[in-house]
């Protein structure tokens, strides 16, 4: 009898789990330990590294070939607006949300920075201003797209090929042949993935273990009640406000939607990487949820670049967070220009482990939050990059049928 992928990933989660328990009570200086640390390693980045190697050709032909399918210029306007607006109201629901529960359990206050002083001397963050970011952030959309396929970079692939596919729409007939030049590439790399995913419960089990062992649990201690506080809040997100998001606009019920979405949930989890999950989560929509490829190829891979619920409220809860282990109180007007400087810098955060932690510098800077005490943060990012990646690929499929219901059904 043969076992359903979906199983055998769920399987391979909770080995992993099991694994990643007994190596962490054993202890790192353990021979076992070290071992079966280095293995995991080596299988979980093989894991990663594969479902990168197809990341690049799959974003590009996906999004060319969704954006010119969509052959009616009203239709490619209504399937834009909707795709932002939702994107734009999800990030919003979660960064409220995020303020509002951090402002409730006042997480922070109490504790001593005192106590992380030394966490901080490895830490070098790059100073930039919200001006300066904005800059930086619009200068990287339009690159030169060879450079930006060779060095992966997935915000200017995302602009060139979504122009590309809009110069298809308008040509119409004259670019048939390299249309379904770039239909079959597509449908190649779809193909590289669904043999990548044989691969998946090897590679989940391995992350999870690696990850479980190599925690550093006497800091996170320390950190606990803000660590609830943002897991409690962003799961709420996932499994409360986007379901009904999704029940109020396609009347799908949440049951359905998590048993087609399993398979990418895991793997976001697992992976901490909305673009390293790009190719499952594909799949998910498109075999599972049964999205139109031409809507799918075009919201999921913009929303693994710009649609980022987990990622905005993580860094909306732990600016208040800081500024509560530092004293300073942040009135309305400051919260607010956390709330904006949030859900820009979540939309700029590549989809890569811990890559908030980058632009979560600008959130510190927007209120005159000391940006030193963002190495208070790096114990336990891996932790919650896990949780709030899965809530971001989450809102990418919710996001996918959401459009596709606004846009019609012809």
């Amino acid at each position: 009898m043969k076992v359903a992928l979906n199983t055998q990933i769920f399987l391979g989660a909770l080995l992993g789990i099991t694994l990643g328990l007994v190596f962490a009570k054993l202890g790192p200086e353990a021979k076992a330990t070290k071992q079966g640390i280095y293995f995991c390693g080596l299988l979980g980045n093989l894991f990663i590294d594969l479902l990168k190697m197809v990341l690049v050709p799959l974003v590009f032909t996906s999004i060319a070939v969704g954006v010119a399918n969509l052959r009616l210029h009203s239709q490619l306007h209504r399937v834009w607006l909707s795709t932002l607006g939702f994107f734009a109201l999800s990030m919003a629901l979660a960064i409220v949300l995020g303020l509002i529960a951090t402002n409730l359990f006042e997480s922070g206050k109490g504790l001593s920075l005192d106590l992380f002083h030394n966490a901080g001397q490895g830490f070098a963050a790059k100073q930039m201003s919200f001006a300066e970011f904005v800059a930086s952030f619009l200068h990287g959309l339009f690159v030169n797209p060879f450079a930006a396929l060779a060095q992966a970079n997935v915000l200017a692939i995302v602009m060139f090929a979504l122009l590309l596919g809009i110069a298809l729409v308008v040509g119409g007939d004259r670019y048939r042949n390299l249309l379904q030049l770039m239909q079959e590439g597509l449908e190649l790399m779809l193909r590289l993935v669904g043999w990548i995913m044989r691969l998946a419960p090897f590679g989940i089990m391995a992350l999870l273990a690696q990850l479980l062992a190599t925690q550093n649990m006497a800091l996170l201690n320390s950190l606990a009640e803000f660590v609830a506080v943002v897991i409690g809040t962003t799961l709420l997100h996932g499994f409360v406000v986007l379901p009904l998001l999704l029940f109020l606009v396609t009347k799908m019920s949440p049951l359905k939607f998590f048993r087609g979405s399993r398979e990418a949930l895991i793997t976001a989890f697992a992976t901490s990487s909305s673009s390293a999950t790009l190719p499952v989560t594909l799949r998910c929509v498109e075999q599972h949820l049964h999205v139109k490829p031409g809507i799918a190829g075009f919201v999921v891979p913009l929303g693994a670049t710009v649609n980022m619920d987990g990622t905005a409220l993580y860094e909306a809860s732990a600016a208040l967070f800081v500024a509560n282990l530092a004293g300073i109180e942040l009135d309305l007007a400051q919260q607010l220009i956390v709330f904006f400087t949030t859900m820009i810098a979540a939309m700029g955060a590549p989809g890569i482990p811990s890559a908030g932690m980058v632009t979560m510098v600008m959130v510190l800077q927007s209120v005159g939050l000391p940006t030193e005490a963002i190495a208070i943060l790096l114990p336990i990012d891996r932790l919650l990059d896990t949780v709030r990646t899965m809530v971001n690929v989450e809102g990418d499929m919710i996001g996918s049928l959401v459009v596709q219901k606004w846009v019609g059904k012809d």
